[in-house]
């Protein structure tokens, strides 16, 4: 199957510029949300190089941002970049649970692999295993009470254009040895 990150412009364009006023655009080295305002009419959400996987997680925080946040540049979020200590890492990680449940489900909806991903190559190597878990059983809390509005939106655009079959269930993300997990 060919993905391309044109589609998802295409598609996250037709899907929420009118009601949102937000366009999905291909930047450089970093990834960024930019709200509107006197350089630019409408909010941008860059994604790096045209990387799948960056537009989606960046469209995943997009989805997870209140309308306060998504008034504010990165959301209002703090980032520190790769090199972070441990207690850095942990705080990244508690705010990465939900963008990165929604990611995954995007690449679920789209027949893409996804990795969860810590971000932290240079820093601290925290707990992969157990950030996938609770980054999991988020997933599994969205299956069974709803993901938020836009992300659901996005999850059912994906899955008409590359064909998969709604709803999504845990059979999609969850391999034998995880589900034990969950139980």
């Amino acid at each position: 199957m060919r993905h391309q990150y044109q589609d998802l412009i295409q598609l996250f364009h037709h899907t929420f510029f009118d009601e949102y006023n937000t366009r999905l655009v291909k930047g450089g080295d970093e990834p960024i949300y930019l709200p509107a305002g006197e350089q630019c009419p409408y909010h941008q959400i860059i994604f790096a190089h045209g990387f799948y996987a960056s537009a989606f997680h960046e469209i995943a925080h997009w989805c997870h941002a209140g309308e306060a946040r998504r008034l504010l540049e990165d959301f209002g979020y703090w980032y520190i970049p790769d090199g972070r200590d441990k207690d850095q890492q942990k705080k990244f990680e508690q705010v990465e649970i939900i963008p990165q449940a929604i990611e995954w489900a995007f690449n679920v909806a789209a027949q893409k692999e996804f990795q969860v991903s810590s971000d932290n190559l240079d820093g601290y190597q925290a707990d992969t295993e157990g950030f996938k878990l609770k980054v999991l059983a988020q997933v599994q809390h969205f299956l069974m009470y709803g993901f938020p509005k836009r992300a659901n939106q996005f999850i059912e655009t994906l899955a008409h254009f590359y064909n998969t079959p709604l709803p999504l269930t845990i059979e999609h993300f969850t391999r034998k040895e995880d589900e034990a997990c969950l139980n």
